[in-house]
């Protein structure tokens, strides 16, 4: 019998695994994936499988410098395991599908299908050609075919959602390459947008995160300036929304307006995620960053003094072509002034393509190396002294799955505080499920968590807890299913969220 007559087999249920690399617009895309594959009968491998599904697929990332040999070796890791199996097929999409294109299918001809940031929706179609043609299926639309948040969806969380507002990127920076990968920025209509939110509620969902590469830029493809501003307080109008986020902004388009809505809408979440990547003038004009230093500080004292308790964090970039000890010099001078919650820091990356790759003066490795260093422990120092200052505050956690690693041996569970900071708290004699929420008093900080030791002070079970016991039962009433090849061990959990905020190109 062959590999097509089986995979048609009665009775037969392919499985699939997800991996995804990079930003929140990948993990927003994997659990759309996810979604279609779901919709055209596939089932989720169980966790723990490590590449023993039936479908494999990459959500890659390209910003970084080692995302090809990190690909390449995942798919070299495979082919073995693919030869063993017949019917086993492996799919690349992405950003690093979108720049690479034939080139995937030269270096690894054992891949089945690649496709772009713009056809995600044509997945299950491309497996299936590729399998009744037994060839490989490369596909890559030049411009966007449906929003993500318009496919099927299979949501990691059964309590938050992101909530796609706007795709593409109309900037220019000079080391990304994102613009050239997702396009220009298309903007979905308002109406659109709450419907979705709407419909969120109603299945449980009570925190949504706005998603955009340039979040705050939205309105400049339907005509409107202040349109996210107006999006936010339209979202603080939606019954049963409890918390509302969004990321990445851009320095360029934070408007007095959007501090304004932010301030002024009870449920928007005291949190601002604002990219940097330099402190230097001089280097922020090299990287065609639409603003100064003076101007960054600016919006930050703003967002204080509107919204005392905000948690900032930000992206920077260190090394940059041409960056001088005097440049590195003034981003820890930012960084010292703005007291940002967290920081994610990334080493510059040369991106063939983009134009920082050709500029002159590339920092050698080791300074490079040692200015990071130098960063991370200002940085460390910084995010410990912010962290005590909530020692004794009294916070409303949402309950969270899965963040808290140490939880089980500590008996505790893990929630986010409305600024975002990660909170590990003891667990009350009550029944306490993720989505629900739990009133805290924090008694130790740590550089990147808080604790509360203490007696949870209240407990409020919520539609959201309601919802995640929901589908939990549901998940667990399901059958296996029957699957092909050898037998599955489960599979890591796709579409974690990254541990940046962003990836280095917000």
């Amino acid at each position: 019998m062959s590999s097509i007559d089986r995979s048609r087999e009665v009775g037969v249920t392919r499985s699939y695994e997800i991996r995804t690399y990079g930003c929140q617009m990948n993990v927003h895309d994997s659990e759309r994936l996810a979604g279609l594959l779901e919709d055209a009968g596939y089932v989720r491998a169980p966790e723990g499988s490590d590449g023993d599904a039936d479908v494999v697929v990459f959500n890659t990332c390209a910003v970084r410098e080692n995302a090809d040999n990190r690909l390449y070796g995942n798919l070299g890791r495979l082919a073995p395991q693919k030869t063993k199996r017949p019917g086993m097929q492996i799919a690349v999409g992405g950003c690093l599908a979108q720049k690479d294109r034939d080139t995937i299918v030269k270096k690894a001809p054992w891949v089945d299908v690649v496709f772009g940031t713009h056809n995600i929706g044509k997945l299950p179609v491309l497996l299936e050609r590729a399998r009744v043609q037994e060839e490989a299926q490369v596909e890559i639309a030049e411009s966007l075919e449906a929003f993500p948040s318009t496919l099927p969806t299979r949501r990691e969380s059964a309590y938050a959602a992101w909530v796609s507002i706007s795709v593409g990127c109309n900037n220019t920076c000079t080391f990304c390459i994102v613009p050239a990968l997702r396009g220009k920025e298309k903007d979905r209509r308002p109406g659109e947008i709450l419907a979705e939110v709407d419909a969120l509620v109603g299945e449980g969902v009570s925190e949504i995160t706005l998603l955009g590469q340039n979040v705050n830029a939205y309105g400049s493809d339907i005509g409107d300036r202040e349109a996210f501003s107006k999006l936010l307080r339209a979202c603080g109008n939606v019954e049963g929304l409890e918390r509302v986020r969004f990321t990445s902004p851009h320095p360029r388009d934070f408007t007095d307006d959007v501090i304004a809505a932010m301030a002024e809408t009870p449920n928007v979440m005291p949190q601002l995620h604002m990219p940097l990547q330099s402190g230097s003038d001089p280097v922020l004009k090299a990287m065609r960053r639409s603003y100064r230093q003076e101007r960054y500080l600016g919006i930050i004292e703003k967002v204080r003094a509107a919204i005392p308790h905000a948690a900032i964090t930000t992206d920077i970039i260190v090394g940059f072509p041409g960056e001088t000890e005097e440049d590195f010099e003034q981003t820890l001078h930012v960084v010292r002034e703005a007291r940002f919650a967290q920081a994610f820091t990334f080493q510059y990356s040369k991106r063939p393509g983009t134009p920082a790759a050709e500029m002159e003066n590339q920092v050698p490795k080791e300074v490079v190396q040692a200015r990071y260093e130098r960063l991370v422990a200002l940085q460390e120092e910084i995010s410990w002294a912010e962290n005590k200052k909530q020692v004794g505050r009294t916070l409303e956690l949402m309950v969270a799955e899965g963040e808290g690693r140490k939880d089980g041996a500590t008996h505790r569970l893990s929630g986010r505080a409305p600024d975002n900071r990660l909170v590990h708290f003891t667990k009350p004699d009550q029944e306490v499920r993720p989505g629900d929420v739990v009133t805290v008093e924090i008694t130790y900080a740590a550089p990147h968590h808080l604790l509360a030791e203490g007696t949870a002070l209240s407990v409020r079970r919520t539609r959201a807890g309601d919802a995640w016991e929901k589908r939990t039962a549901a998940e667990a009433a399901k059958p296996a299913g029957v699957m092909l090849g050898l037998p599955k061990i489960g599979a890591p959990a796709p579409a974690p969220v990254p541990s940046g905020s962003g990836c280095g190109c917000d």
